[in-house]
Order: C-alpha cells, then sequence, then structure tokens
C-alpha cells in the first residue's frame, strides 16, 4: 500500500508521539533530549509544524531509534506463507526484515542421539519454544528438559541436540544468519539434530 505524503507525514507524527509515550517521558524530557523547545515538540506531535529532516534525525536518535524506523510503512505483503517440507517435518517462514533469519516449526518424534560425535557445532546463535510435547536439549555435556511454552536460547558453536522425549513435540525455532547455514549442511539427515535441517532456498 502506497502512503501520501500526508498519510506518511501524520504516521510520523503518531510514532514520535507513541515512542515517548511508551518510554513514559513528558514532553519536558523529550524535548530536552532532543535539543527542542517543549513548544516545538508540541507542535511537530500536533502537526502545526513542518518535519525537518534534521529535527527527524535528532528525535530517532532521542527515542533510541533510526530514521528509517521512523518513517517505515507497511507493505502490501504483510501475510507470509510457510514453506512445506514434508520429508523433515517442518515448515519455514523468512523474516523478511532479516533475510538472514529464518522462523521454523517441526515436528520431532525421536530422542537426541545419545552419540557425541553427531552433536553440531557451528557459528550462530538458536531461540527455540516448545509448542508441545517435551524436548530433550543437549548442550555440550548438559542435557535439559525443555517443556511445553518454555523455550531455549544459546549459542551454536556449543555442540547441541534436540530431539523428543515421551513421546512427539512440537518446536517453534528462530535462527539467525549463521545458524540458518549450519543447518542447511548435511539434509539427508533427520531432525533428531538441534533445530531441523533447513530446506535450501536462495
Amino acid at each position: 500500500m502506497e502512503h501520501s505524503t500526508d498519510e506518511l507525514d501524520g504516521l510520523v507524527r503518531k510514532r514520535i508521539r507513541a515512542l515517548r509515550v511508551a518510554q513514559g517521558w513528558s514532553l519536558e524530557e523529550l524535548a530536552g533530549r532532543a535539543n527542542l523547545s517543549q513548544s516545538s515538540l508540541s507542535r511537530i506531535e500536533n502537526g502545526q509544524r513542518r518535519l525537518a529532516l534534521d529535527q527527524l534525525v535528532t528525535l530517532a536518535r532521542a527515542l533510541d531509534t533510526t530514521l528509517d524506523q521512523l518513517v517505515e510503512t507497511a507493505s502490501d505483503d504483510v501475510i507470509i506463507s510457510p514453506m512445506t517440507d514434508g520429508a523433515h517435518g517442518l515448515m519455514r517462514w523468512p523474516v523478511k526484515s532479516d533475510p538472514g533469519m529464518t522462523v521454523v516449526r517441526q515436528r520431532m518424534t525421536e530422542p537426541p542421539p545419545d552419540n557425541p560425535a553427531r552433536m553440531r557445532a557451528h557459528p550462530g546463535h538458536e531461540w527455540l519454544v516448545v509448542l508441545s510435547g517435551t524436548a530433550v536439549l543437549m548442550l555440550g555435556h548438559r542435557r535439559f528438559r525443555v517443556e511445553t511454552n518454555q523455550a531455549a536460547e544459546f549459542p551454536t558453536m556449543l555442540p547441541h541436540a534436540i530431539g523428543a522425549e515421551g513421546g512427539p513435540c512440537e518446536i517453534l525455532g528462530i535462527f539467525d544468519r549463521d545458524a540458518r547455514r549450519g543447518h542447511l549442511r548435511d539434509t539427508r539427515r533427520t531432525g533428531t539434530d538441534c533445530a531441523p535441517d533447513l530446506p535450501h532456498t536462495t
């Protein structure tokens, strides 16, 4: 959806006020942080003063955001359909704002491998939450039970593997660029390792 100049102008003003309120700051407090007078900031928020680029940069910095985030608008393709990999029992969604990041949902039925040699280590960081059942996360020499609605987060340079305990479990994982690359290797393996082997896409 394209935004007219007036719509974008109004959106930015509302966003400035919303961010200020979310921080719990008064007009006076934000004006002081942005080196503006309180009356100038009030007129900016209320649409009584034009938005100058230098002021937007200063306000973005004072609000702990960036100019790009302050003026960004939603695109038409808000809804993202998953790519399904039936062979590995998973669904994958790309994160458009960060092309290197991937969200994956997978159903696991097997326990993690007993052999430490089958545990992986690679650059990256992973976060996962158990949607149903109980998962077992092997991390180095430690073993963690992750129950439904519990999450785990860890650097993937630690040898790791994940599987189910006492029946099937479903996990939702978020992988950064390096972790995703690590799981693109050896795609013939099943979902007994930590997080699924992600199908390769360009």
